[in-house]
């Protein structure tokens, strides 16, 4: 009853932004940066994920990075983030000088909630080599949701971290960061998760994911989110719940994109050529489908009303 009422609220005051079929979105999550210690998850896929945005800034896409992009449980100064990805930031600047660029807030980087952080450590940045502070993000103002609404449909696409109802997570989310911050954080070099974590914890990631469904069944929209660091697709007969997946497995990161009027899921992966060369390549491991297949209202709401 939880995730019902938290999505239900996070739906309600989303932002919302129009779509058609010239536009074009990727979807990533769960990127987990950290300090480019052994605990940093993300760093042994950077190169892959620097190749990936460049392609999507080229291709005109909208970045948006759908929750837990900084590990700001185990790294609260941001400082410490950015200096162990530098070029990682310089091409998030570049989508966000565009204005392409959405930052939704995860439970991992749940401070973002707090303008008065993101203004301290987002709004400039430090560049030690001159010395001297520069304009980073300023104005960003990260959200809790988006909804993305189908000019020509009116349908909705409500895209959410999914943290909501997770109970260690969220309600008491600052005590599992806590036992993250001094505990856990210092085994992930070694392979091992919280047992709070739905990664590795299966019974915890299907309950999760049976929430969402239940919530997709009741108010008839598409979703998708993050958190449980599974990727997803619904198959035909499926309720239409998408997972971007996440930056943090072995060789390969996995997204959502939304291009031409159409959703996919995509996966970059390191492989090597006849040569033994090694080399990044995007697959498409699910879809393309026409977004009006995953329109889920009934025939009667789409009728215009009586005047």
């Amino acid at each position: 009853m939880r995730t019902e009422q938290l999505l239900t609220e996070a739906y309600k005051n989303a932002r919302v932004e129009y779509f058609d079929e010239n536009s074009n979105y990727v979807f990533f999550s769960d990127c987990h940066r950290g300090d480019g210690s052994l605990s940093d998850e993300f760093t042994r896929n950077q190169n892959i994920y620097l190749h990936a945005m460049e392609y999507y800034y080229q291709n005109g896409f909208v970045y948006v990075e759908n929750g837990d992009g900084d590990e700001l449980w185990e790294h609260a100064d941001f400082k410490h983030i950015k200096n162990a990805h530098v070029e990682v930031f310089e091409i998030i600047k570049r989508f966000f000088d565009e204005n392409r660029l959405i930052m939704i807030y995860g439970n991992h980087n749940i401070y973002l909630k707090n303008q008065e952080y993101v203004e301290k450590n987002y709004y400039r940045n430090y560049d030690e080599y001159h010395e001297v502070f520069y304009d980073f993000l300023p104005g960003l103002k990260p959200i809790e949701a988006l909804v993305l609404k189908n000019e020509k449909t009116g349908q909705d696409i409500f895209i959410v971290h999914g943290m909501q109802g997770d109970f260690p997570n969220d309600q008491i989310w600052f005590l599992t960061m806590l036992s993250l911050k001094y505990f856990w954080r210092y085994l992930h070099a070694f392979g091992v998760q919280s047992p709070t974590s739905p990664v590795k914890n299966i019974n915890k990631r299907h309950k999760i994911e049976k929430n969402y469904t239940k919530w997709i069944k009741k108010h008839k929209v598409m979703l998708i989110c993050g958190h449980t660091h599974r990727f997803k697709y619904p198959k035909t007969k499926d309720l239409p719940y998408f997972n971007s997946g996440c930056c943090i497995y072995p060789t390969s990161i996995t997204a959502i994109e939304i291009t031409g009027g159409n959703i996919q899921l995509v996966r970059w992966k390191i492989r090597v050529n006849p040569d033994g060369l090694l080399y990044i390549k995007r697959e498409i491991m699910r879809g393309p489908n026409p977004i009006e297949k995953f329109d889920l209202r009934d025939k009667e709401s789409d009728e215009k009303p009586v005047l």
